[in-house]
């Protein structure tokens, strides 16, 4: 062992010089023998650098993504003919072929536009990993970076609007909202919102987060928009459509920008965001905004318990307010791996519009924490949301408590303090239980794994979920009295698609299993046909089913003291009936699809659907008949008394079932590199078998329009010029939307039809009906708005924004003020 010990050592380390100079020498030799590739990619239009576009050489695994300053550069690629590919979310892909030779740097720079020809554009919302537009199993709508940044105003929510398929709706100053396929409502849950894989909606009732979301608009990548079921992927409630927003990564978008903006009603918005790579390990990024305005002067009428008398809303508050903000920690445990912290929060004042009138939102908050795991092939999160408030109330229960007591001669300061929980009963002389103030202090644990990968041609994904609700209202608005509601749910899914070489044919089949502690399992199949020829667009045809869960709410809901009752356990009145526990509402819906490009200058997105929905959710009914001697004795095994009263529970059912159908046409025309035309319409119908007695929603013996509210307009169009020259940008944009009715819990928004009688009262326009006055059908207005921006410097620019140019008469929900004109002006800078 010595001796050989000693001959390495002497012979060995001799030769260690040598060696060394023989691998210096053939390395050189080798990286002699390969190129490089390097350049710069840039927007033609603002020549500002698309930080974070993706470079790659195709047919091989080399590549590289753009640095802050648009540069990229691939080195040690061997001697040959390759081509370079581009790609960058929201621009059109772009190539160039490249020929590589020994010792040289090939420089090949990128000017991308930017335009409404979006077919090359990638997405990730329709199977949760990247593919172009066109390939997408679904009819998907865009909303760009560019877009977004160019929006001289602060809620990027109204670019939704100019978007084919969704039904856009305005409320006031702040409130904007959508709908996708009828169905809508003043507490509508169907359409899923999340950001960056994360569900954007408040715990107990599913509602998205709207207002109250923590996401400041310079931090928004895009927002991605499916029509039709997206559950298989994404689980329950994605029922009519999901709006996925994506935030920036802060690599690609080191700097900071800071924004302020004002317009009428008072309108003032700050935002700030700023990210830093310190290293190519370690990034971060912050954003912040505090906004204020004040509503349109509108009064929204509360009516006496006898219908009598009308009041105007007690200490009504239009002025609101909200701050928001999120930051998030990278750290790249290697190259295409990456651990994300991320966190958010709000505190929000405004009204919010509910099926039982509006609710005064006091000092709302939201908070969120997050742990993502992102690789090529798994993707693992863990995130918890938090929902606060102490001070919020239904505005027109209070208004009613309040004058109960004033009537009955109490003082006013007695009459405000008791208005928040009581009602005056004046025959029994004593006050009633009519909760009116709303506690929050809910959470949400969220779990989720998944893994993709591409076998034999066939890319497979797989993933499971799990979900922990805790609802806690403090007795004020769930049956909590004793500790917050736990419900736990659990998804698992996979999706696998199938290219055929040389035919143009994919194939896609998905399917999820989900099992709720509830309403137990569910089964939710989809599947796609995709045929692709170049030069002529992408043909599908799809099938997918969709459920819409009963919110914590629909379950668990004690309202007003007990008259509202959820319906998680069933009831038993006093003739032996039962009133079945609710179950998830379905949806069945087959679509076909077009996507493409001809002659370069027009992209055609186009759809037909019909959709078969069943088991729907009531407005809340009463279940008891006292006139008729039938009484509810128990909810689930609870004696009623401990609850409520035996003579009248309101509750929720599930009933009927209807067809709707429709199509939607997009139309983007490229008129050169500087302006683009659009062009959206959408055609929406139903088919409800007024014979038949399970669509008897509101059990009175006759199927009505009322039953089963589609509230959706028939027809809707859109059409818009945008302008990008030079350093100008704007559009101009014309919605029009044809008249509809809208019925909603107590809102009634219709025209005349005195044969439908609603508490008590034939529907009239301009007229007491029910709860609620109306002031007839929404729709029925064409409103055009328009923006126009100046960049003063790659760093710096202004921009103003004009809704409802003309001042029309625009009024698009219930509970809410005609829309007038509203003016935004913003600057924005850019470090």
């Amino acid at each position: 062992m010595k001796f050989i010990s000693s001959l390495i050592n002497r012979r060995f380390f001799r030769r260690i010089p040598l060696i060394l100079l023989f691998l210096v020498i053939f390395s050189a030799t080798a990286l002699a023998a390969n190129g490089s590739i390097s350049g710069k990619i840039t927007d033609k239009t603002t020549h500002a650098p698309l930080t974070g576009a993706n470079v790659v050489i195709v047919g091989t695994s080399l590549g590289s993504a753009a640095d802050a300053e648009g540069n990229y550069k691939i080195d040690n690629v061997p001697i040959g003919t390759y081509t370079l590919q581009i790609t960058y979310i929201g621009y059109p892909q772009a190539a160039r072929t490249v020929k590589v030779e020994a010792g040289i740097n090939v420089v090949a720079d990128f000017e991308m536009m930017e335009t409404g020809i979006m077919a090359d554009a990638l997405v990730i919302s329709a199977s949760r990993r990247a593919e172009k537009l066109t390939d997408a199993p679904a009819s998907i709508g865009i909303i760009s970076a560019r877009a977004i940044d160019e929006f001289p105003a602060f809620n990027p929510g109204e670019l939704a609007a100019y978007l084919k398929g969704v039904d856009y709706v305005r409320a006031g100053v702040l409130g904007t909202g959508l709908n996708i396929r009828g169905f809508n409502s003043a507490f509508n849950s169907k359409n899923l919102q999340m950001n960056d894989a994360r569900l954007s909606t408040l715990v107990a009732t599913g509602l998205p987060l709207g207002a109250m979301s923590t996401t400041v608009k310079e931090d928004i990548e895009r927002v991605e928009l499916i029509l039709g079921p997206a559950a298989v992927l994404y689980g329950p409630n994605a029922h009519n459509g999901l709006v996925n927003t994506i935030t920036k990564d802060p690599r690609y978008s080191e700097g900071t920008t800071f924004a302020l903006g004002g317009g009428n009603q008072s309108v003032f918005s700050g935002r700030l965001r700023h990210a830093k790579v310190f290293n190519d390990k370690l990034a971060f990024k912050i954003s912040a905004e505090y906004t204020r305005g004040s509503e349109f002067a509108y009064t929204d009428t509360v009516y006496s318990a006898d219908g009598n008398t009308a009041y105007d809303e007690l200490l009504l508050d239009r002025d609101f307010d909200s701050m928001r903000g999120e930051s998030a920690l990278y750290y790249s445990l290697k190259p295409g791996t990456d651990l994300i912290l991320a966190g958010g929060y709000s505190n929000s004042n405004n009204l919010g519009i509910t099926n039982a009138g509006r609710n005064q939102i006091k000092d709302w908050q939201v908070y969120w924490g997050q742990v993502r795991y992102v690789s090529p092939h798994i993707f693992a999160q863990v995130y918890n949301t938090w929902s606060k408030t102490e001070d919020t109330y239904a505005i027109n229960q209070r208004t009613r408590n309040y004058w109960s007591f004033k009537n009955a001669g109490f003082s006013e300061e007695e009459s405000l303090r008791r208005s928040l929980h009581e009602e005056w009963n004046t025959y029994y002389g004593i006050g009633l239980n009519r909760e009116s103030n709303f506690k929050d202090d809910s959470r949400r644990i969220n779990g989720e794994i998944q893994y993709n990968n591409n076998w034999s041609g066939f890319e497979v994904i797989v993933g499971g979920q799990w979900q922990r609700d805790i609802a806690d209202s403090k007795g004020t608005y769930l049956l909590d009295a004793n500790g917050a509601i736990e419900l736990d749910q659990t998804g698992l899914y996979t999706q696998i698609e199938k290219q055929l070489a040389d035919t143009g044919l994919k194939f896609m089949l998905a399917m999820r299993a989900d099992d709720h502690e509830l309403y137990g399992a569910n089964f939710l199949p989809k599947a796609a046909i995709l045929y692709s020829k170049p030069g002529s667009g992408t043909w599908r045809v799809t099938y997918g089913r969709g459920i819409a869960a009963p919110s914590i709410l629909n379950l668990s809901a004690n309202i007003f003291g007990g008259l509202l009752l959820g319906n998680g356990d069933g009831f038993t009145l006093s003739d032996g009936s039962k009133i079945k526990p609710l179950e998830v509402e379905t949806i069945n819906s087959y679509e076909i699809g077009y996507k493409g490009i001809i002659n370069t200058k027009l992209f055609i997105d186009v759809n037909a659907y019909y959709n078969m929905s069943e088991n729907f959710l009531s407005p809340a009914l009463n279940i008891a008949n006292a006139a008729g001697g039938v009484l509810v004795t128990h909810r689930g095994d609870q004696p009623i008394e401990e609850i409520g009263l035996p003579a009248f529970v309101l509750t929720y059912l599930n009933f009927g079932k209807v067809n709707t159908f429709g199509f939607d046409l997009g139309l983007n025309y490229y008129i050169n590199d500087y302006y683009s035309l659009m062009l959206n319409y959408s055609y929406f119908n139903y088919d409800l078998d007024e014979n038949d007695p399970l669509n008897d929603g509101n059990r009175d013996g006759k199927v009505t329009p009322t039953d089963l509210p589609i509230n959706s307009p028939k027809n809707k169009f859109s059409v818009g010029l945008n302008m990008r020259k030079n350093k100008y940008f704007g559009n101009v944009f014309a919605r029009w939307v044809q008249a509809y009715d809208f019925f909603s819990g107590i809102n009634v928004a219709a025209a005349d039809a005195p044969d439908l009688i609603i508490g008590g009262d034939p529907v009239l326009e301009n007229a007491r009906v029910g709860r609620d006055f109306n002031e007839g059908p929404l729709g029925d207005f064409l409103n055009v708005d328009l923006s126009f921006g100046y960049h003063l410097s790659p760093k710096l620019s202004i921009g103003a924004h004009v809704t409802n140019l003309f001042d029309t008469k625009v009024r698009e929900f219930v509970a809410s003020p005609v829309i007038g004109r509203l003016i935004s002006g913003e600057i924005k800078f850019k470090f």
